[in-house]
């Protein structure tokens, strides 16, 4: 698989239509011997400079890993994808595990890149509070930060904010009459005893988690009503009614597939915009080049986009990394 050239593509459609139109114009072989001439030279200038600036990341030895869930494994295999097709050498350490483990394995230089989210970064390696609710500002002072400290790079940013979030189940919804909101959940949770709120283990110990909602409404929910369960299967127990309110990623494609309503979150929860963490020996070796990937990848990335290529990989049962390159050739990231 081989990254797309579109420079020499253009350039060669360009110089057909340069001699189509001085035969044309003139009628004089000589005329047109002279421009297709011509055309040859800019094609091979155009092809030259294409080539110069292509991505290449040949001669490079580079470890990809990611966390263990569903978006994660997506965009691991797109930087796998991607970099392969650029000439690295690629070692796949997609699906490593929870948050830490992949970020303990970027920092000790088990791994040398995955992709992280500005609000983790910010509040669970960084150690900060007070975040910037705006996403450039936000990833800008990690960005910095993480670099002085740590010497890790952050790279791009996505569009797509996947940030937590609850979804009621859908009877709750009916008998609610539409959405709850932060509060609302809350309220209903303690009112009623016997409600279960379903999440997966990391969101109740994360600076980012649990605690920002308990800050936010002066609620809390009671060990007893914690149900902790896999993060893939709080969708499916919520869809089922045996959750009343179950934690998920705002990006994830069944949320509308199993029916599904948000509980409308105010701005509690942090941002989480996505971008490829890199670690600075690493990036150091093709700078231009890791920027241009990241900047490719991840800007075409909005919420909908990003929902979509979950929904193939949770309802239509497709492979995570199928999924990734289909996106990058769809993107003339990479070629077929």
């Amino acid at each position: 698989m081989k990254l797309r050239n579109k420079s020499a593509i253009v350039a060669t459609v360009a110089a057909g239509l340069l001699v189509l139109s001085g035969c044309a114009a003139g009628g004089e072989m000589e005329e047109a011997e002279e421009m297709d001439t011509t055309a040859d030279e800019t094609t091979e200038e155009s092809t030259e400079a294409a080539d110069s600036s292509a991505a290449d990341l040949s001669g490079i030895s580079i470890t990809v890993g990611s966390k263990q869930f569903q978006e994660q494994l997506i965009l691991g295999y797109m930087l796998v994808e991607a970099f392969e097709a650029a000439g690295a050498d690629v070692t796949d350490q997609v699906n490593l595990g929870g948050t830490s483990v992949a970020r303990n394995a970027l920092v000790s230089g088990e791994i040398d890149t995955y992709m992280e989210y500005n609000g983790t970064g910010w509040a669970t390696h960084l150690g900060n509070s007070d975040p910037s609710f705006d996403p450039a500002e936000l990833t800008e002072a990690v960005r910095a930060q993480d670099l002085e400290e740590n010497g890790i790079v952050w790279l791009g940013r996505s569009p797509f904010n996947n940030t937590y979030a609850f979804t009621s189940s859908p009877e709750l919804t009916e008998e609610n009459g539409g959405p709850f909101t932060l509060t609302t959940m809350m309220e209903y949770v303690t009112e009623n005893p016997d409600s279960i709120v379903c999440m997966e283990e990391e969101y109740p110990n994360r600076d980012d988690g649990l605690v920002l909602l308990e800050e936010h409404t002066g609620l809390t929910i009671p060990e007893a009503q914690r149900e902790i369960m896999d993060f893939g299967l709080i969708y499916t127990e919520t869809g089922n009614n045996n959750c009343d309110f179950g934690e998920v990623y705002t990006t994830d494609g069944r949320i509308p597939a199993l029916g599904l309503t948000l509980v409308e979150d105010p701005g509690v929860h942090l941002l989480y915009n996505v971008s490829v963490n890199i670690r600075e020996e690493v990036y150091s070796q093709a700078p231009e080049v890791f920027d241009e990937l990241a900047e490719a990848i991840l800007s075409p990335l909005d919420n909908d986009r990003m929902a979509a290529l979950q929904g193939r990989v949770s309802v239509d049962g497709d492979d995570a990394q199928v999924v990734a390159r289909d996106y990058l050739v769809a993107e003339g990231i990479i070629s077929e």
